[in-house]
């Protein structure tokens, strides 16, 4: 037993990833890909990817969207998890970034569970909302522009049905929240929403040091 979350050495990972995460061969090529990519960082881990899989079918989920697809490995994280029959909303700015996510969504048979939707997440969210999908959605995950954090994260509940999960990924940002002298703007916005969520009695929560730090909020 330990008292706190131990600090993950290479080796310490790799023994993590070798029998805590069940990744196929779809997602491994995907992420290999991506690892060459000169924004690899970007992607999220495979053990994070572990872990919302999980979620997602403990909670039963079958329909969820993303704020941020980059090459699309939540994407088929969240497609593979709940089957056929499960939809991802995927919104994102890059069509070339996602084109990659594509192509593999396609060879791993899972494209026609995937709606991708290249535009603002801003102006995505709120058609949304008027397209009367609110409280429609079992599960969303956050991960795009930091100074648009709050307002994804209300967007996310209203579209989140009651019990549903929200999931807000960087919520660490390399240890930069608690740095005194670090006040970009995406520092400052993720700091913000983390006292925001912290306080808001519409959700329980849960900050997952996993990755670069993960916060679950399940709406009440």
């Amino acid at each position: 037993m330990s008292r706190e979350t131990l600090g993950m050495s290479a080796e310490l990972l790799a023994y993590v990833r070798r029998v805590g995460a069940r990744e196929d061969d779809d997602l491994k090529a995907l992420r290999d890909e991506t690892a060459a990519h000169p924004l690899a960082v970007m992607q999220i881990s495979p053990e994070q990817g572990q872990l919302m899989m999980l979620l997602l079918q403990l909670i039963g989920a079958r329909k969820t969207f993303e704020v941020g697809t980059f090459t699309g490995y939540s994407a088929m994280c969240a497609a593979k998890a709940m089957g056929p029959g499960g939809k991802v909303v995927a919104l994102d700015v890059s069509e070339e970034f996602t084109a990659i996510g594509r192509r593999h969504w396609a060879k791993a048979g899972i494209a026609d569970r995937i709606d991708l939707r290249i535009a603002p997440a801003t102006e995505s969210l709120k058609a949304m909302i008027a397209a009367g999908e609110s409280g429609t959605y079992d599960f969303a995950f956050i991960d795009a522009n930091k100074p648009d954090y709050g307002s994804y994260y209300e967007s996310a509940l209203v579209l989140v049905r009651p019990g549903g999960l929200i999931a807000v990924d960087n919520v660490l940002w390399s240890g930069n929240v608690i740095d005194p002298t670090n006040n970009t703007p995406d520092t400052t916005a993720i700091r913000a929403l983390n006292e925001k969520i912290a306080a808001d009695p519409r959700v329980a929560i849960s900050l997952v040091p996993i990755g670069d730090g993960l916060t679950l909020a399940r709406r009440r």
